[in-house]
């Protein structure tokens, strides 16, 4: 830049620093929408349809005889179809029933403690 007179030297300067400007600014941009992106993913990867299924097939088997084979069918179907962990235990001797859920699915880890009247 020894050749170049005053002017150039500022032109050139200026068009530096605009372009890092715009630089810095795409980076920005870049970053706010992948972090809006994983926020909204988030929301999405919840199963509540899958934890839903599996509250409606816990309160049915609480009402049959064959409560610790269904206890492992539960377990076992939930495993091999969606590849998620199930585990509920019920509190029959009280009154009202005290039934509590565990679902991991390896993103989503859900615990609940549900009273059956």
């Amino acid at each position: 830049m020894a050749r170049l007179n005053d002017d150039a030297q500022w032109i050139v300067l200026m068009g530096f620093l605009v372009s890092f400007s715009f630089f810095f600014l795409a980076m920005v941009i870049n970053q706010s929408t992948v972090v809006g992106q994983t926020t909204a993913e988030s929301v999405i990867e919840f199963p509540k349809n899958d934890i839903r299924d599996v509250r409606e097939v816990i309160g049915e088997s609480v009402k049959s005889d064959k409560y610790t084979d269904i206890k492992d069918d539960i377990g076992v179907i939930s495993l091999q179809r969606k590849s998620s962990i199930v585990w509920y235990e019920n509190t029959t001797e009280t009154n009202p029933t005290i039934i509590e859920i565990h679902y991991n699915n390896g993103v989503t880890s859900y615990n609940e403690t549900w009273t059956k009247p």
